[in-house]
């Protein structure tokens, strides 16, 4: 479906980059919502469950070989999976992607992976720090004049962040996909962000 969200989990993935996107997506704050205008679907290697760095065991709703063609974003959740050899199964997925002009999202890792293919060579882009995409990246990361050293970078559709920046990450595809008014979407942000008790002092 045209509204789904597809969430790349390879395993010994890090659960905790997914968390607040794919909550913003299903829920507001009051409950889950009724008819949410996009719909998470998680995407790994086989149909079997994926297990994230925590020991979490999460069952797919696609494999690389039942992706569907047609999709809102493409979000690649980082994680150690990244540097091993069942990441280039991702490889075509993402090409497909970039061709289509679809929303693109790599945290931690998954943004390491981007450099490695030269897909982040002409955007601005972030990530685990520079010297780790050039690590990463060799001679196919040829953009490092375009690195930001900011936890998310956002840039055409592209959106990049570290591994420490999943509230970023989830904030600059939410404003991307127009999840919802850029208000309630920096709200959302704010209040994750500062804490319940900083924004409503007794």
């Amino acid at each position: 479906m045209s509204n789904e969200i597809l969430y790349i989990l390879l395993p010994d993935y890090a659960a905790h980059e997914s968390v607040y996107l794919s909550q913003a997506i299903a829920s507001d704050e009051f409950a889950l919502k009724k008819n949410p205008k996009y719909v998470n679907k998680i995407v790994a290697p086989t149909l079997d469950p994926v297990k994230s760095i925590g020991g979490f065991h999460t069952l797919p709703d696609y494999s690389f070989e039942t992706i569907p063609d047609d999709y809102a974003a493409l979000v690649m959740i980082g994680g150690f999976g990244w540097a091993t050899p069942i990441a280039d199964m991702v490889i075509p997925i993402i090409k497909n992607s970039m061709e289509r002009g679809k929303i693109i999202g790599a945290i931690c890792n998954a943004a390491s992976f981007m450099a490695k293919l030269g897909f982040l060579n002409a955007v601005k882009h972030t990530g685990n720090g520079l010297e780790q995409l050039k690590l990463w990246g060799g001679s196919n990361y040829t953009n490092p004049n375009g690195y930001i050293h900011a936890q998310a970078v956002c840039d055409r559709n592209i959106v990049t962040a570290n591994g420490s920046a999943t509230l970023e990450f989830a904030k600059e595809l939410l404003l991307l996909l127009e999840n919802d008014t850029p208000e309630r979407i920096d709200m959302y942000y704010q209040f994750n962000k500062q804490g319940f008790c900083t924004l409503f002092p007794e």
